[in-house]
């Protein structure tokens, strides 16, 4: 089951998002071999949100769901010292894709487009504060906290109840999950590509730089 449109309006608008934190991961079919740096590269329906030089050596594009616990702990812990050796740097270009497992993810997901538009470092900027406040609005008022979020980011009320019931940006974010789904063969969060090689679960710094520094001699 991917998030459509139609199952994300019906929800919101029948219960809000708050009884939805226990629902099903989503069901992909069986994984399969990393797929090429080329298909990973590929367009996908909304715009990379990136940091560093498009021509970095070494290309790191993280799949995440806003609501993932593993998620958020690589985003405090690890993500930081990829930014710092190697994103500030200019040695590698960070891209993170949205892949909720479940509607508030996708919730988070489409706020964090809505504040940063195609401002990427604000994108992340909010993507680390919802990683980071994830017990307040994953487990308690979903549509409260989010929309307190929204509002210290400098949107209206109303800018984030609209946001929340954006069809064409749930759309995208839906397909752009099917495609990693049915090609990427994306399965779980987090999962990681470097330069095209998949790694699947919340991996230490010290791992990262182990395939990382022999892409950037060669």
């Amino acid at each position: 089951m991917i998030i459509t449109r139609r199952v994300f309006t019906t929800m919101l608008s029948l219960t809000g998002l708050a009884a939805f934190a226990g629902l099903s991961p989503l069901r992909f079919i069986s994984d399969a071999m990393a797929q090429s740096a080329a298909d990973v590269a590929k367009p996908v329906s909304l715009p990379d949100m990136a940091l560093g030089p498009k021509d970095a050596a070494v290309t790191i594009t993280e799949y995440a769901s806003m609501t993932c616990p593993h998620c958020a702990t690589f985003n405090e812990q690890v993500f930081p010292k990829i930014k710092t050796e190697y994103i500030d740097t200019g040695k590698v270009r960070y891209i993170f894709r949205e892949f909720p497992l479940d509607i508030k993810a996708a919730a988070g997901s489409m706020l964090s487009r809505c504040i940063a538009k195609d401002d990427a470092p604000k994108y992340f900027a909010v993507t680390d504060m919802l990683f980071r406040q994830q017990s307040d609005w994953v487990m308690k008022n979903t549509t409260e906290t989010l929309t307190r979020i929204g509002k210290q980011a400098g949107l209206t009320q109303a800018q984030v109840e609209a946001c929340l019931k954006d069809q064409a940006l749930l759309d995208k974010i839906a397909a752009d999950q099917k495609y990693a789904s049915d090609v990427l063969k994306v399965d779980s969060t987090p999962t990681f590509f470097i330069n095209g090689e998949k790694i699947k679960g919340e991996t230490s710094f010290e791992e990262f730089a182990k395939k990382i520094n022999p892409l950037l001699k060669s």
